[in-house]
């Protein structure tokens, strides 16, 4: 028993250490694209990712080619809406917003997901998912505005923030796909054969925009990014799934926006101002019913 508690207490760090490292990478994304072009940034990391990957993964990649062929149009369409066009809107969001607002959409990950899930799924949202949605929509639009509705008719002021949104609306595309789709294909081998295209989609972006030198100023930022937060967190991510479960591991992804708040507080000198609270406070409260089930609870047997 008390092995047990010992053990479920060790992983619940996981998930914690896995949103701390992808919110790092936030405040990284934002200090590197003062460095490097967002193309540039976005191939190094998978570059990174895809050698460090390599002598692990390639036999194995190999020796399940048939599986890997079968799904490989499936895996082509994940890695360019989750590694491509998530990624790369998000780099070049950070040229015109701040690390903290980009926290702050980037939990705005689930109420998406709903909305895309009713229109590929057809699942249908409940109450909770459309009144959670509402408050948290008008959250985000209270810290667009910085507190003041009125200037959201200024959409020039606001570009990075709206390619944040289009780019977490990407990313809900990614989480749908997957849960559409349920691939019977292991994780990394999956996450490997991702980066391969990723890096194919990339050609045409650097054959436009060129490629940007790698040297010492920019080099950790891309050695952090192409490491923990593209190989590192997912597998720790991985690990709390199946100790902790997906639901009770999901929850950790609302601490997000407040690490990324207090790295980009410490790193960056952003402030963070009252609208973050209000508009914050009102997504996470969003967040939170729009992930409640309409049920009433008939599975009481939840862990206590």
């Amino acid at each position: 028993m008390n092995q047990i508690a010992k053990t479920q207490w060790w992983a619940f760090l996981l998930p914690l250490i896995a949103v701390l490292i992808w919110s790092m990478n936030i405040a990284v994304t934002r200090y590197a694209v003062d460095l490097i072009e967002p193309a540039s940034i976005s191939f190094y990391r998978w570059l990174i990712a895809f050698i460090v990957l390599t002598p692990f993964m390639l036999f194995k990649v190999w020796a399940q080619r048939a599986l890997v062929r079968r799904h490989l149009g499936q895996l082509a369409i994940l890695s360019a809406f989750g590694m491509v066009l998530y990624q790369g809107l998000s780099y070049t969001a950070a040229h015109y917003t701040t690390a903290t607002n980009m926290g702050i959409v980037n939990a705005f990950i689930p109420v998406f997901t709903i909305f895309v899930s009713m229109l590929i799924l057809k699942d249908i949202p409940n109450r909770f998912a459309i009144v959670g949605s509402i408050i948290s929509f008008l959250g985000l639009l209270y810290i667009l505005g910085k507190g003041d509705f009125t200037t959201l008719l200024n959409m020039g002021g606001h570009s990075g923030d709206l390619l944040m949104v289009v780019a977490v609306f990407f990313y809900a595309f990614y989480g749908v796909f997957l849960k559409k789709w349920q691939l019977k294909i292991p994780l990394l081998i999956s996450l490997y054969v991702q980066i391969g295209f990723a890096l194919l989609y990339h050609i045409p972006f650097l054959m436009y925009f060129g490629l940007d030198a790698i040297n010492a100023r920019n080099a950790p930022s891309l050695l952090y990014a192409g490491i923990f937060p593209s190989l590192l967190a997912p597998l720790l991510w991985m690990l709390a799934v199946q100790h902790i479960g997906p639901n009770r591991t999901s929850i950790f992804m609302n601490l997000m926006p407040v690490f990324t708040a207090i790295i980009a507080s410490l790193w960056l000198a952003e402030q963070w101002t009252l609208f973050h609270t209000i508009g914050g406070m009102m997504i996470l409260v969003g967040i939170v019913m729009a992930q409640k089930k309409n049920a009433p609870v008939i599975v009481q047997n939840t862990s206590s």
